[in-house]
């Protein structure tokens, strides 16, 4: 499994937005400058997030984009989820139920079902807010002589 660029530049964007909550709306083009991401390819994920209720906007003069709930109300597994589509290592466990002709009689398929879970239970078990706190601990901690 591999994380595309569009479901790591989503994850960006939601923690950029996350850290800049206070500030009210964010504009794209100032999370493109932070990041470094293009603000073209912004435009293009945000329709994505809009579309899953995770953003509120707002046009004109002041215009811009701010979290619809907390951070600590968002899962990077969401995230990923609304940009990547699914995240299971094989093929045949994108469908509930699983409609592989060989299911029923795979030795492998426990194994690629475990990983699902260790993948699943690890991404959702990681808010936007404990990377924020993470991420503050660190820069506290990091300390020069």
């Amino acid at each position: 499994m591999k994380i595309s660029t569009k479901g790591r530049y989503a994850l960006r964007m939601m923690l950029d937005l996350a850290q800049h909550q206070k500030e009210g709306f964010v504009t794209l083009k100032s999370i493109a400058e932070r990041q470094n991401i293009s603000k073209k390819y912004l435009e293009q994920i945000v329709p994505l997030l809009n579309n899953a209720k995770m953003l509120r906007t707002n046009r004109g003069y002041q215009g811009g984009y701010i979290l619809a709930k907390s951070p600590d109300q968002y899962t990077v597994g969401e995230i990923l989820y609304i940009t990547e589509g699914s995240l299971a290592p094989v093929a045949c466990l994108d469908d509930n139920p699983n409609l592989c002709e060989r299911s029923g009689e795979c030795p492998t398929l426990n194994i690629w079902k475990g990983l699902n879970k260790v993948i699943i239970d690890y991404l959702n078990g990681i808010t936007l807010q404990d990377i924020l706190d993470q991420n503050q601990n660190q820069a506290v901690n990091e300390y020069y002589i």
